[in-house]
C-alpha cells in the first residue's frame, strides 16, 4: 500500500515538473502583447473602450491607457533602465496628453521597491514614499 503511494506521489511530481517545463513564464506570455479591456453597459450593445496596456519585446509593461466616454482619461508611460525589469521611472499624462506627474523608483537588493518620488511636471519634487517590508 506505501509503495503504491509513494509511486503515485512520484508520478504527480514528475508530470507536474514536466507540465510546468512546458509552459511560458509569466514574462515570456507578454512578449510584444497589447491587451483591450471592453466594458459594456447594462442594456446597451455596443461595449466601449475601458483600458488599453501594451508589452515590449521583454514583457515589460511599458504604456497603460485608461479611456473614458470622451476618450483618453490618463495615459501612463514605464521606462526601464537597459534590459532590467523594474520600472525606474513613470510618467503619467492627463486627458490631454499632458504631462500629470512623474513617478521615479529605487529598488532593494533583493528587487523590492525602496523609494518613490513624486515630482510635479515642471520637476519639482512633490512628495516621497518609502516602502516597509515585514514578515509575520
Amino acid at each position: 500500500m506505501n509503495k503504491h503511494i509513494i509511486t503515485i506521489l512520484a508520478l504527480c511530481l514528475l508530470g507536474g515538473s514536466l507540465w510546468a517545463q512546458d509552459q511560458p513564464n509569466k514574462r515570456e506570455r507578454k512578449k510584444n502583447l497589447v491587451v483591450k479591456e471592453w466594458n459594456l453597459r447594462a442594456g446597451s450593445r455596443t461595449p466601449y473602450l475601458d483600458n488599453v496596456v501594451t508589452y515590449d519585446e521583454q514583457g515589460r509593461k511599458i504604456e497603460e491607457i485608461e479611456y473614458a466616454s470622451y476618450g483618453q482619461k490618463k495615459r501612463v508611460i514605464y521606462e526601464y533602465e537597459g534590459q532590467s525589469t523594474k520600472c525606474k521611472r513613470q510618467i503619467e499624462r492627463d486627458d490631454k496628453d499632458r504631462v500629470a506627474r512623474i513617478k521615479v523608483f529605487e529598488y532593494n537588493d533583493d528587487g523590492t521597491r525602496k523609494k518613490q518620488y513624486n515630482y510635479y511636471p515642471n520637476g519639482k519634487l512633490e512628495s516621497t514614499k518609502d516602502f516597509e517590508y515585514s514578515y509575520k
